[in-house]
């Protein structure tokens, strides 16, 4: 699953001991395993080798430049959904045929930004937004690809926050619509549409959903080509899940034995967008706890992390396992998650320092024994961590590390507060 595991009491990633990174970086802080970001970005690679798949990472997922290297030497590609995002992936030295551009409100700067850099495809949302890459492309005298993105109107059952293949979502076109799309604009000479996009939400727990969105399109694409129009390209998407509780998401070789036989032999180039299921195991945010609480029937135990460094609890209700760092003799966990069921626990409420009642990582969480300057491990942090933080409260984000084997690197420094000055001086 990862390489995260408590050695002789100790957690450690891969072959360092988390204590000795927060001795020397400070808390709070994200540690990140290049052996898991390896491990699973080659599990999808290998599971849906059959279709010889365009992987395009979703950068929006961890964007730290040294992770994306790192997966683009493994052979990513990049999904990116800005212009800032763009930058990233050609920085990371991503091959511009294999990064596909993706959101519901590109700006006419990041179009042009786009094709400047001649990248593979732009993923397109609406008939506005077709209308007016159409009208930059004409303007530039230039031929770009293109797939319409379209909402299957299926339900990945998945937290309202990150569904997106429901009709009232606000990405892509219904099916039907898609249809009038392709008669009005599939003809013309500065945007080749010859690509379907469908991405119905982030993470899906279960194999089904994906199978009924593919349907779905496969029937669009059957009806397009028999109107005569070119369809090469199907870009199913991410969504695949990650682990939170303990084992609650299907693996890569799971969702690749129902997805492959769908759309293998169909004559169309296959993108796959993966990202929290690359990079969420792969990291593990590690505060300090500053003081415990007590206050009615409620435990606090209140550490330096917030929801600043780690939005998902706060915006989604997420759940992430908890747990000491060096835990006393008797609790270290061999299960993660809601496996752990030990005698001496005590629910606690674990929150950080920020002015909102919402700063909460968990609510009456079972814990071992703790004190304070005790480490704690937030884990499954890698995904949709660092990418939300925020400087809200006036607080400098957090450091990046990287460890390999028994090695580790800052691939991002803690900022001060000159960094969180500098853009207001004139």
């Amino acid at each position: 699953m990862d390489h995260f595991e408590y050695r002789e009491g100790e957690l450690h990633c891969e072959g360092v001991a988390v204590e000795r990174i927060a001795r020397e970086v400070g808390t709070p802080a994200y540690i990140y395993s290049t052996a898991t970001l390896a491990d699973h970005y080659d599990a999808i690679a290998s599971a849906f080798a059959a279709l010889d798949p365009t992987i395009c990472y979703s950068i929006k997922s961890c964007a730290n430049l040294h992770i994306c290297r790192l997966l683009r030497e493994r052979g990513a590609g990049f999904d990116v959904v800005s212009g800032g995002e763009l930058v990233r992936a050609l920085l990371a030295e991503g091959n511009p045929d294999r990064i596909v551009f993706a959101g519901v409100g590109k700006t006419d700067d990041e179009i042009n930004q786009a094709i400047d850099a001649n990248i593979g495809w732009f993923n397109i949302e609406s008939e506005a937004e077709l209308e007016n890459l159409i009208a930059i492309a004409r303007r530039r005298g230039v031929r770009v690809e293109a797939a319409l993105r379209v909402n299957p109107d299926v339900d990945p059952k998945t937290h309202r926050h990150t569904t997106t293949g429901l009709r009232e979502n606000k990405f892509g076109v219904d099916l039907d619509r898609a249809r009038r799309v392709f008669d009005e604009f599939g003809r013309q000479e500065h945007v080749r549409l010859s690509g379907i996009h469908v991405h119905i939400g982030s993470p899906v727990n279960t194999v089904e959903p994906f199978v009924e969105a593919i349907q779905k399109v496969l029937g669009l694409i059957d009806g397009l080509r028999g109107d005569g129009f070119t369809i090469d390209m199907l870009d199913i998407g991410g969504g695949f899940g990650a682990y939170y509780r303990g084992d609650e998401a299907p693996a890569a070789q799971q969702y690749a034995e129902a997805i492959v036989p769908l759309v293998e032999g169909r004559g169309l180039r296959i993108i796959l967008e993966p990202g929290r299921c690359i990079t969420a195991n792969a990291g593990i945010l590690v505060t300090r706890v500053l003081y415990l609480k007590e206050s009615g029937d409620r435990s606090f135990l209140i550490v330096d992390a917030g929801l600043t460094d780690l939005l998902r609890p706060a915006l989604y209700e997420a759940y992430h396992f908890i747990w000491p760092v060096r835990p006393a003799p008797g609790f270290v966990p061999t299960v993660r998650g809601e496996g752990v069921a030990m005698p001496g626990l005590s629910p606690m409420d674990v929150v950080g320092p920020i002015c909102e009642s919402a700063d909460c990582f968990a609510k009456a969480r079972p814990l071992p024994p703790m004190h304070r300057g005790d480490l704690v491990g937030v884990f499954s942090g890698g995904a949709y961590g660092m990418v939300m933080a925020s400087h809200y409260n006036a607080r400098p984000n957090p450091p990046e590390v990287l460890v390999e084997d028994d090695e580790f690197r800052l691939i991002r420094r803690r900022e001060t507060y000159e960094d969180l000055l500098a853009a207001e001086y004139v």
